[in-house]
């Protein structure tokens, strides 16, 4: 299967591209990007795509990835389904819920083949809490504590950081699509949500310090936390029920691994440390899953084939997208916001 790839930025060049290259039975045929650096790495990195600055060439493919700034990703989402072309959207969906709601409506209406790359739905803690809960491991839960954390003091240059505000950068649309998600994965519906959002840096243009505490409809809250400002190291990941809890204390190895030019195959991709697990008893070395990022695009490979549903429910981000809405309604007016419920969430 042909993919092309709109975008050679961060997500295209250290995630999609690797893992697209790494599945067999996917071809990474066209690498549309026009900054002429970017150009030249993804013609040293794959010699046999065409690296093109014009993004009509990436429409004859089986799959066009996108991985463009954020406030691209709907507009190539709507062309793709205009074209009949399947198409994976680096996460967010979107930049705003309303815009994510027309694309959405579009797809039920017109048809067509969406899906969203949520990788961190592959972290391997996160694989190993979904695995605690399923067999009831830890009792009923009570809390979950989820933190993407950096310390960058000074302000990065590039959209997500410096660039304009309509570009959809900040920590609560990048990093929050991940834990928004993983918490609703995991927690089932929010029913509503208190959130403190902050531009702690001089001359930031964009959210660099955000927290969110979220009461779920089946009881259990979540705290989550993302920041480009956090200077003391804290765990990764807490997980608490009745009868015991878990913890991890640094994020998931795959990220750093493939910044790093280890893919796949490399035989210790996808190895985390362990873990803790607590019970009455004490204290237990809990073996965290290994991260499986490049089932993401073997499941695109199946999808496209017809052989499976996508990876990714592009409606998922309805309610993804419904939090991060009432969260800044939250940190705009200090008060707790319901989230209501819309059809086709988790």
């Amino acid at each position: 299967m042909k993919v092309s790839l709109l975008g050679y930025g961060l997500a295209g060049r250290v995630f999609h591209a690797p893992l697209i290259a790494a599945t067999d039975g996917l071809e990474l045929a066209t690498i549309v990007v026009g900054d002429e650096t970017r150009a030249t790495q993804a013609r040293e990195a794959f010699p046999e795509a065409l690296v093109t600055p014009e993004s009509d060439a990436a429409w004859d493919a089986d799959v066009v990835v996108v991985a463009t700034p954020n406030r691209f990703h709907v507009s190539y989402a709507h062309e793709a389904l205009a074209r009949g072309v399947p198409a994976v959207i680096d996460k967010p969906l979107g930049a705003t819920q309303a815009e994510v709601e027309g694309l959405l409506a579009d797809l039920d209406r017109i048809g067509g083949r969406l899906t969203v790359f949520q990788n961190r739905r592959w972290d391997g803690d996160f694989l190993t809490a979904r695995r605690l809960v399923a067999e009831h491991a830890l009792g009923p839960v009570l809390r979950l504590t989820s933190r993407f954390v950096r310390y960058r003091p000074e302000i990065k240059d590039g959209w997500r950081e410096a660039g304009d505000p309509r570009d959809g950068g900040g920590q609560l649309l990048d990093l929050g699509s991940h834990l928004i998600d993983q918490a609703l994965l995991l927690l089932g519906p929010a029913r509503r949500v208190y959130a403190e959002i902050d531009r702690a840096r001089p001359g930031a243009r964009a959210d660099d310090d955000v927290f969110l505490a979220v009461e779920h409809e089946a009881g259990a809250r979540s705290h989550l936390s993302m920041s480009a400002v956090a200077p003391v190291p804290a765990p990764r990941l807490e997980l608490s029920g009745l009868r015991g809890g878990f913890r991890t204390e640094q994020l998931d190895v795959q990220e750093a691994q493939l910044k790093l030019g280890l893919g796949p195959a490399a035989p210790s991709y996808g190895l985390n440390p362990p873990g803790q697990r607590f019970d009455a008893t004490g204290i237990h070395e809990e073996p965290v899953d290994r991260g499986a990022y490049p089932a993401f695009y073997e499941g695109v490979r199946a999808w496209v084939a017809g052989e499976a549903p996508a990876p990714v429910d592009p409606h998922d981000s309805r309610a993804v997208f419904a939090v991060m809405e009432a969260a800044r309604r939250s940190a705009a007016s200090g008060q707790v916001v319901p989230i209501e419920r819309t059809p086709g969430a988790h």
